[in-house]
């Protein structure tokens, strides 16, 4: 394919923006299904009453839970907007939680394009998504960052591969190779309200008079079996097979089969929120990916996550937390900083 990567395109293009057709209701049972996904058995994403005990209206979805519907969203953003390149890479994520999303949310969400800058011969693109309830206020802001990756990096092989193995109504090929007329589209103006609830609620976390700089996190293993892999594909619909196809991922110059990217920061949020006693008082977490979980058929993958905390806030009640995650005896995060607002 013929990059249309030239920088000059593609910042003429940054604050390309969409919303998403009609809205997303946040079901009781997602919740729990991608909960299971990540491994986060905390009460407040299974149990209603858990959950309403900590002051939540229904069931608090797990910190990374927008992924869902940003992926579905985004989708028209890599087939038409950002063009040119054969696949993406995901390298860094930031959720921004405004306030916690609980099942019963009706969410609209909107795409835009945020930044296209070039590091190291490669080019990194930013892609925001915001969550505004049916109130007009924003819950939740989340920045997906990926590198372009064009043909000359990508085994021409895996293009006839992969359409054999895909769902029938997925179409890898169609990532970046639309033939339709570019027009660019911007975020209309208007007055941006940020929820406020989640700040105004008493977090049902640990007293931040019991906390300290440099205190450490309980270390926690989670193992990872092609199963799960398969399963979360299926529960973010993400339908790229390098997740559970070893014939695919060797093409795509990989070891072997990998974890999503998605899926360990899912189980690093959940390793902090159970930590800290409750989800939603998380205000952001930023994870930037080092190198990919390996899940072998036979062996699968243990994570190791661990962390201690950064920084603390005695006006604001609240700190920061390092999140590491090993695998391998390999980083898998390369910098994973949490925020949460304690009692």
């Amino acid at each position: 394919m013929t990059a249309v990567t030239d920088a000059s395109v593609l910042e003429s293009r940054v604050g390309h923006y969409y919303e998403m057709d009609g809205t997303y209701l946040v079901g009781r049972e997602k919740v729990r299904e991608y909960a299971r996904a990540v491994q986060d058995y905390h009460p407040a994403h299974w149990d209603t009453a858990a959950a309403a005990e900590l002051g939540y209206a229904g069931l608090v979805a797990p910190l990374t839970f927008t992924s869902v519907p940003g992926m579905s969203c985004n989708r028209r953003m890599f087939e038409s907007v950002v063009v040119g390149y054969d696949t993406y890479m995901q390298t860094e994520e930031v959720f921004e939680q405004h306030r916690p999303i609980v099942a019963g949310d009706e969410l609209h969400v909107d795409v835009e394009l945020t930044s296209v800058r070039r590091f190291a011969g490669r080019d990194l693109i930013t892609v925001t998504n915001t969550f505004t309830d049916t109130a007009g206020e924003r819950v939740h802001t989340l920045h997906t960052t990926v590198v372009g990756v064009t043909a000359e990096d990508v085994d021409p092989a895996v293009k006839l591969a992969a359409p054999k193995i895909m769902m029938h109504d997925v179409d890898l090929v169609a990532i970046g190779n639309s033939g339709a007329a570019y027009e660019k589209t911007v975020r209309p103006e208007g007055e941006v309200r940020i929820a406020e609830a989640g700040a105004g609620r008493t977090p049902g976390t640990r007293s931040f008079d019991d906390l300290k700089v440099g205190d450490e996190l309980p270390v926690r293993h989670a193992r990872l079996s092609r199963g799960d892999l398969v399963n979360y594909s299926g529960v973010a619909g993400d339908a790229n097979p390098i997740h559970w196809d070893e014939g695919i991922a060797k093409l795509a110059g990989l070891p072997d089969v990998i974890a999503h990217g998605m899926l360990t920061m899912g189980l690093g949020a959940g390793f902090a929120s159970a930590w800290s006693g409750d989800p939603g008082a998380v205000t952001r977490y930023a994870v930037r990916l080092s190198q990919p979980a390996i899940v072998s058929a036979a062996a699968g993958a243990d994570i190791e996550f661990s962390g201690r905390i950064k920084s603390l806030d005695p006006e604001t009640r609240s700190g920061v937390v390092l999140v590491a995650a090993k695998s391998g005896g390999r980083k898998i995060f390369g910098l994973a900083t949490v925020h949460v607002r304690f009692r």
